[in-house]
């Protein structure tokens, strides 16, 4: 009998595919797939004009929503429920289970590019069950285990949740500005997991990678304010109209988060690609929070800040944190990534680079950086899924499960 690459017989007689063994593997994938194939259709959609996008749908609210609710929160499913697992060694969705939280996201997406009141009612369901889906499974193993501290992280999900449904009321035209409300909750929900996950994960990293004793600071005082004055920031940003409290919030944030990364820095992070991005990912989070300030201060486009965030921060982030988990959960060395990761991770890099800081020295050439950045967005991904789709359909090297 034919049994097909990545996938084995149980004892039953089953034939259980690897891709099922744990969350990362099917996420991790279909989130680099959306990476690419949303941004194909943006560009087709805003330089192009090729109208792809149902008449009824806003683009630009189209575009947010696929890279935050879409893209960035696959990439959270798939990294909380391997990250669940190991917090409590209580089992997360895995086979049938995880088979259909993937279809939920899987028929979302179709969904938001078909025709038609009823595709977009089915859309927004599929995204709220599936959220919904997502956030008690992440639930229930910390509850067994009794991990409360765990809940801090958990709890996002369930803030994305009210996002998401704002937005959709927003879209069937029941909540005013519930579209642009969804999108920024989506936003700083998703900046404040990655702010505190990286506090918890980049300066271990750093300490057991560089191949050298070294021990970072981090002071609890820049931990308190950091998230304090990032709540109050959130708020004023999202609900009320004081754009010179939210700059100098962005202006204090921007301060203390530098402050955070210079007790992150030893020389050795420049050796390894999987550091390295992490470090320089923090700190484009750092210039979104200066250019939230500058947009205020000098009249900038309020996009540049955004895109700080979102192409730098927030794609930097996660494309580099799909790498390194995805070898480290196969049984590989993530201190060996395939070859070319440096390079992806360069030219993602170089797309924030043109994307958010090209525009300030020549904004006539806006509409060249733009396609620029998105094709050096595609490109990113494309190698990422040439180099670990392999990975991430295949058992682990060392026979262990997941």
């Amino acid at each position: 009998m034919m049994i097909p690459i990545g996938s084995k017989t149980t004892q039953q007689g089953r034939t259980e595919w690897a891709l099922f063994g744990l969350g990362f593997r099917p996420f991790f994938l279909v989130a680099a797939l959306l990476a690419v194939i949303s941004m194909l259709i943006w560009m087709a959609q805003l330089l192009l004009s090729a109208h792809i996008l149902p008449a009824s749908e806003i683009p630009l609210f189209w575009h947010a929503h696929e890279m935050l609710y879409g893209y960035a929160l696959a990439v959270i499913a798939g990294f909380l429920l391997t990250a669940v697992r190991n917090w409590t060694n209580v089992p997360t969705l895995h086979g049938r289970p995880l088979q259909l939280l993937l279809l939920l996201w899987v028929l979302a997406r179709i969904a938001a590019l078909l025709t038609g009141q009823a595709a977009l009612m089915a859309g927004l369901v599929l995204d709220n069950l599936f959220i919904i889906y997502l956030s008690v499974t992440l639930t229930v193993p910390v509850v067994k285990a009794k991990l409360w501290k765990n809940m801090g992280v958990v709890s996002k999900v369930y803030f994305l949740l009210v996002g998401n449904v704002i937005y959709a009321l927003g879209a069937l035209g029941l909540f005013e500005d519930g579209q642009r409300i969804g999108i920024y909750i989506g936003l700083y929900m998703i900046l404040s997991l990655m702010l505190v996950l990286s506090r918890r994960v980049i300066p271990m990293f750093i300490e057991r990678g560089v191949g050298y004793p070294v021990s970072l600071k981090n002071r609890l005082w820049v931990d308190i304010a950091c998230f304090l004055i990032f709540l109050i920031f959130a708020i004023s940003d999202i609900f009320f109209d004081h754009p010179a409290l939210t700059a100098c919030l962005a202006l204090a944030l921007c301060l203390l988060h530098s402050i955070r990364l210079q007790g992150w820095y030893t020389h050795g992070i420049w050796q390894k690609p999987l550091l390295w991005a992490l470090y320089i990912a923090y700190g484009w989070i750092i210039v979104g929070f200066a250019l939230k300030f500058a947009v205020f201060a000098t009249g900038i486009p309020f996009s540049l800040a955004i895109h700080a965030f979102t192409v730098g921060g927030i794609g930097m982030m996660t494309l580099a944190m799909m790498s390194r988990i995805s070898l480290g959960h196969t049984g590989r060395d993530v201190n060996q990534p395939p070859a070319g990761i440096g390079l992806m991770l360069s030219i993602l890099c170089v797309g924030a680079v043109v994307r958010v800081l090209f525009p300030l020295l020549s904004e006539s050439h806006y509409q060249l950086w733009i396609g620029l950045s998105q094709i050096l967005w595609i490109a990113a991904f494309t190698l990422f899924l040439y180099r670990y789709i392999p990975i991430l359909t295949r058992f682990r090297v060392d026979g262990r499960p997941g």
